[in-house]
């Protein structure tokens, strides 16, 4: 049977050149009263996948 991607993981992540995967960091969709400015601004900001997690992202991005 042939191997599909993850269709959610597909919407979500994306994989660079370096071998690293790109994905947005969560906390930014609602109760965002009580959080600080400088909080809200870094939240907004692309992060990478850790590489305790990349076995699992590999699995679900099929490389």
């Amino acid at each position: 049977m042939k191997q599909k991607t993850h269709s959610g993981a597909k919407k979500r992540l994306q994989l660079l050149k370096s071998g690293k995967v790109k994905c947005k960091q969560s906390g930014m969709r609602h109760l965002l009263s009580p959080h600080k400015s400088k909080g809200k601004r870094h939240t907004g900001m692309t992060d990478y996948v850790h590489d305790a997690n990349m076995n699992q992202v590999r699995r679900l991005l099929n490389f």
